[in-house]
């Protein structure tokens, strides 16, 4: 199936802003890249560049909220992160490691599009959320999830970051099962207030 013109500049800005950051992708680079018409970029985001990224963002947020909702539905948040992971370490290799998070891409580029940068802090949150309410069904104490779930996110984005930086995945792997250990250390020792 040929995709509509937009959501091929779409596709092609999530997949760029990944690898080469905010920064280093320019409109011409977006334009070849989608295969499209300078023409046909302005009548879909008469923003420019700005309004492309910004909608990619948003877009890839979609997106991978519903890969994490995925892996957490009727899954203890233990055994889903090592799949998770697995699937960021098949991300990863399948780019020979030059394709990273776009949510990071997006935060990083706040300076040249804060929108974009937006859309990622509110993606990183609904991703807070989701863990959240799956480590609380989990048994983890209310007091302990949100922590745990910004936690295991932080973890995560740094070692595809780490992983990124050495062109191997053992620092993800690494990390996903220190913090599956989290997980299961968690739900067997509650936290207590004092």
């Amino acid at each position: 199936m040929l995709l509509r013109a937009k959501d091929r500049m779409i596709a092609s800005t999530i997949e760029l802003i990944a690898t080469n950051g905010v920064a280093g992708t320019g409109i011409s680079e977006l334009i070849e890249h989608s295969d499209v018409s300078r023409r046909t970029m302005y009548v879909n985001f008469p923003g420019g560049k700005s309004e492309l990224v910004a909608d990619a963002t948003r877009q890839a947020g979609r997106s991978m909220t519903e890969t994490l909702r995925g892996f957490l539905a009727d899954t203890p948040v233990e055994l889903a992160l090592p799949a998770f992971g697995a699937w960021w370490a098949e991300t990863l290799e399948v780019s020979a490691f030059t394709r990273g998070c776009p949510m990071m891409a997006a935060v990083l580029g706040r300076a040249e599009v804060p929108a974009a940068a937006d859309y990622a802090e509110e993606t990183f949150g609904r991703w807070t959320e989701l863990l959240r309410a799956r480590l609380e069904s989990d048994g983890i104490d209310s007091s302990e999830s949100r922590s745990l779930a910004v936690t295991i996110i932080a973890a995560i984005e740094g070692a595809v970051l780490a992983s990124l930086a050495a062109h191997s995945t053992a620092p993800l792997d690494q990390v996903t099962r220190q913090m599956a250990r989290l997980v299961a250390v968690s739900v067997a020792q509650p936290a207590r207030i004092t």
